[in-house]
């Protein structure tokens, strides 16, 4: 008879055949970012640990999964938890992943042990799956830092994009969208923190790319919807774009990430309809981007098939 441990070993490698909404059926998950490296995309989501009938977030750790085709994920385990930066008291919330030179950085949203509110952490790792460790010992961003608002939870979700001239972009914030720019290390702020006024900003705001015109998606009232605006640069001016996806029906956050893989795009989120799911106990998903001939992003159906496969050439 298998001990614990080495069930745990085991599964932390096992392969989810042919997943469908959502992705991972076994655990809660919520809060996806997403990579696209050597052919294959990697999903980072927080564990949700919320008792049936929990009244708040409970979330300790970040999983990563991985896939070849958009259809089978491999789970990789737990590249790091909260406690991986020895500054944070509490809460692995959303995160978001890049790589630059050869290693891999990981920004995450976490509460500050010492400095009441929520901050931003960045971790490192030279592999996708990990381990990552704190890159410089303190908080990235911190409460302190911002004043545009008096809440608590300003500082979350943090979303990181690298365009074409090499400069490095943050995103992040909660009821005012903030950005600022990243020094080439990739763990320093370079100049000073920019708010934006949007509509409705609520949370989860996110920058990707396509066909020479950025996106700035973001989740807009609450409960959340998902909407996005265009501009010609990283930083504006950004005009009015349009709904992508609907509000959950008993989850009241949504959360995305964008990312294109094997020539299609597509948009990760998350939803409360794994059975016992709900507000504190989410599950992530994925469904395939589109746009139609005149840029604009279409809508997008919250499915339980996902996807089609779309296999990448030499992935293994």
């Amino acid at each position: 008879m298998f001990k614990p441990c080495v069930l745990a070993a085991l599964f932390s490698a096992a392969s989810l055949a042919n997943a469908a909404n959502p992705i991972v059926k076994n655990i809660f998950t919520a809060d996806p970012a997403a990579l696209v490296d050597k052919g294959r995309v990697y999903l980072y989501v927080g564990k949700d640990e919320a008792p049936a009938g929990g009244k708040d977030y409970v979330m300790n750790e970040w999983r990563v999964y991985s896939s070849c085709d958009m259809k089978n994920w491999t789970d990789h385990g737990s590249p790091l938890k909260y406690s991986t930066f020895k500054w944070a008291g509490r809460d692995a919330w959303a995160s978001d992943i890049t790589k630059r030179n050869g290693k891999y950085y990981f920004y995450s949203t976490v509460d500050h042990a010492t400095i009441p509110g929520k901050a931003i952490g960045v971790a490192v790792s030279d592999s996708p799956t990990g381990p990552f460790v704190d890159a410089i010992g303190k908080a990235l961003v911190s409460n302190d830092m911002t004043r545009q608002s008096a809440i608590l939870w300003d500082d979350i979700d943090p979303a990181v994009f690298i365009d074409d001239d090499g400069q490095a972009y943050l995103y992040w914030g909660n009821t005012v969208m903030k950005w600022a720019k990243l020094k080439p290390n990739m763990v320093e702020l370079d100049g000073p923190i920019h708010t934006v006024g949007l509509d409705q900003f609520t949370e989860a705001a996110y920058l990707h790319k396509h066909k020479g015109t950025y996106y700035l998606t973001y989740s807009r009232q609450f409960p959340e919807e998902t909407v996005y605006m265009t501009g010609p640069s990283a930083t504006g001016p950004w005009t009015w774009g349009g709904q992508i996806m609907e509000p959950n029906a008993n989850v009241k956050t949504i959360h995305q990430a964008i990312v294109d893989f094997n020539g299609k795009s597509y948009i990760f989120y998350h939803n409360g309809k794994l059975p016992g799911g709900g507000e504190f106990r989410r599950s992530a998903a994925v469904e395939e981007l589109r746009y139609g001939p005149d840029g604009k992003i279409l809508k997008v159906a919250q499915t339980a098939e996902g996807p089609a496969a779309n296999p990448s050439p030499g992935c293994k």
